[in-house]
């Protein structure tokens, strides 16, 4: 038999609506009727994506690529003639950016209002989705007020879709897609940079306190997984979702506080308490607040003195304190940066055991004799509750984050805490009279110390901080002069880095004050160390975040650099150096300290951002460590 012959037809039947006519007019019906089923978000990425393809083939053209090659386009510019380079596997790889994918979503409503704008290709179920790989946290969360309310995986509170397009014109922030190709561009480099200092963490020091990258190594100061904890809230922020889930899955099985060692209550206060009080924020996940509870707990024996001024060090195992081996003194910043922490740990437990004592240490820190117009000693005397080593003031180490504090305090209490104010002010005022001067040739302002009379042109890398703190308490209304001194701190904070032969900063720089001086900068060669830290980072993201000058996000692009050409380690990590003057050698400590990832890389992000809701300062008070806790609303 032969077989069935194949019929090469389509059988097509039409409803009885109505005939089907392959006119133009019937397309173009079909087709708007298409367009009005999909969703306002869909028909705004099919426009968006169709602008950046005029764009590109407007750039495209001869002309314009001739005015780009000639350095119209100046932010692409590493020097105005050269492009952006970025070591990513220590040695120079130009950075050409890539024009966004998909429309950045900057109006999304709820505390804390973070969105994931670190995928730069991703679908839209998955931004706003929550697989978490995990993570212990809820979905969805039925609103009082009736209505589904999706939690992200970044921590943000999204209303449902009927609510999220209200508002859109009011608040969606208008950005030329080349900024944004070199905002995504600059914010990749530092997820880069993260991933390749966790490389080396997890690859040879996962778990302990801190990377030893060139030996490959570790080293261990609490035996508490320090470098881990305070990366938490950074690889939230960064949206690192793989990492977060292996070092929370850490924390839930590992990280045990009953253990019979001594900590320093100032260092696993700011890190550890406050890297879990933050991530619990921003996760909204409940074992970080557990965790911070026990933490919490632990340290309150350092405060059983007769002074009330709290030992330096405590025993977390076996519930005692003392103070250090060789004194009976605290430093004044130990003492006096705590705050924050315990404040914000009584506010969540309801048990205001935690405020009361550090705030009877701020208490007792006001009514001391032995300042000079705000500026204080140094040193602490535990028994007595009275200044030692009194003559010698600096905003440097041991007095750094007392002056941060007060204001940061003032801040997350909803500006109610007059005391502090007072405090903050009048010691801006005395750094103004006592310790600000010009060094030449270049003019550049600087804060000296002050030794019984005495000033010394030495600043510390740790004075920077100043600048970013005077420009949020102008942000918060207090005296304009602070903002513009704030300016002038960190083009010299900049200059610490530019006047180096590596372009990184000495951790102390004595400024020249004489006529005929050729650099404004001297170091001693005791001093020529980098320790990776994030104070002038921290301050450029301030004055970013507030002033939108591009030069600050191009001085921090350029200090990035610097620190992937000099300390990268090419097996994963980061490493200290101990000579900033020396292109040959700059002489690696083998150490990555754990606020590399804590603090700095958390600033260059933020700086590098365009979202200001992104850990938005009128919602979150950052601690001395970076880590971001609620404000408080007024009435509490």
């Amino acid at each position: 038999m032969l077989p069935p012959s194949r019929k090469d037809f389509v059988s097509l039947t039409l409803g009885e609506s109505g005939s089907y006519s392959n006119s133009k007019q019937w397309r173009r019906q079909s087709c708007w009727r298409k367009w009005k089923q999909l969703s306002r978000l869909q028909r705004s990425l099919i426009l968006f994506t169709l602008m950046l393809l005029l764009v590109c083939g407007i750039a495209t053209s001869p002309t314009l690529t001739g005015h780009l090659r000639d350095g119209v386009v100046g932010e692409n510019a590493y020097d105005g003639k050269q492009p952006f380079v970025v070591n990513l596997k220590n040695e120079y790889r130009s950075i050409l950016p890539e024009l966004p994918s998909e429309k950045k979503d900057y109006h999304r409503r709820g505390p804390p209002v973070l969105q994931n704008r670190s995928q730069t290709k991703t679908n839209i179920s998955s931004l706003f989705g929550v697989q978490n790989k995990g993570l212990d946290l809820k979905n969805v969360d039925k609103g009082s007020e009736g209505g589904n309310k999706i939690i992200s995986w970044r921590g943000a509170v999204i209303e449902d879709e009927q609510a999220s397009d209200t508002d859109t014109k009011d608040t969606e922030i208008q950005e030329d897609p080349a900024s944004l190709a070199l905002a995504e561009s600059r914010l990749e480099a530092v997820r880069e940079a993260f991933r390749h200092a966790w490389k080396g963490y997890k690859n040879f020091a996962w778990g302990h306190d801190e990377l030893k990258p060139v030996s490959k190594s570790y080293g261990e100061w609490f035996g508490l997984g320090l470098t881990l904890i305070d990366a938490l809230d950074t690889m939230w922020i960064l949206g690192l979702k793989e990492e977060f889930a292996e070092a929370r899955q850490w924390v839930a099985k590992e990280l045990s506080f009953d253990k019979n060692v001594d900590v320093n209550l100032f260092e696993s206060t700011i890190r550890i308490l406050g890297g879990l009080l933050s991530t619990y924020h921003l996760t909204g996940d409940s074992l970080f607040l557990e965790k911070a509870k026990d933490i919490g707990s632990r340290l309150m024996p350092a405060f059983n003195t007769a002074s009330k001024i709290p030992y330096s060090d405590v025993n977390i195992g076996k519930g005692t304190a003392h103070p250090p081996q060789w004194t009976s003194d605290s430093t004044v910043a130990e003492v006096t940066s705590i705050q924050l922490e315990f404040r914000e740990l009584s506010r969540l437990t309801g048990d205001p055991k935690y405020k009361l004592a550090v705030m009877e240490v701020m208490k007792q820190v006001h009514k001391l004799s032995g300042k000079q117009d705000g500026l204080v000693p140094m040193f602490i005397n535990t028994n007595n509750g009275l200044f030692t080593h009194q003559g010698m003031y600096t905003l440097g180490a041991r007095a750094d984050s007392y002056y941060e504090y007060l204001l940061k305090q003032w801040i997350q209490g909803g500006q109610t805490e007059k005391e502090l104010l007072d405090d903050y002010l009048q010691a801006v005022e005395g750094v103004k009279k006592n310790l600000l001067r010009k060094s030449t040739p270049s003019g550049l302002t600087f804060v000296g110390e002050l030794s019984h009379g005495h000033f010394s042109p030495k600043m510390d890398h740790l004075v920077c901080f100043l600048p970013g703190t005077l420009a949020l308490g102008a942000h918060y209304g207090l005296p304009a002069d602070h903002m513009e001194l704030a300016k002038q701190l960190i083009e010299t904070c900049y200059q610490m880095y530019a006047q180096m032969e590596t372009g990184l900063s000495p951790e102390i720089a004595h400024f020249n004050m004489h006529e005929g001086s050729p650099q404004d900068v001297d170091v001693k060669i005791a001093d020529r160390h980098n320790l990776l830290r994030p104070e002038t980072v921290e301050s450029l993201f301030y004055l970013y975040r507030f002033t939108k000058d591009k030069k600050y996000q191009q001085w921090g692009w350029e200090i990035l650099q610097n620190f992937n050409k000099y300390t990268r380690v090419p097996t994963g990590g980061y490493t200290s150096i101990n000579n900033v003057r020396d292109l040959a050698n700059p002489n690696p400590r083998d150490k990555m300290e754990s606020f590399f990832l804590g603090e700095t890389l958390k600033y260059f992000y933020l700086l590098f951002s365009e979202d200001p809701k992104l850990i938005s300062l009128d919602k979150y008070v950052f601690n001395t460590e970076a880590h971001p806790l609620p404000i408080w609303p007024q009435a509490e």
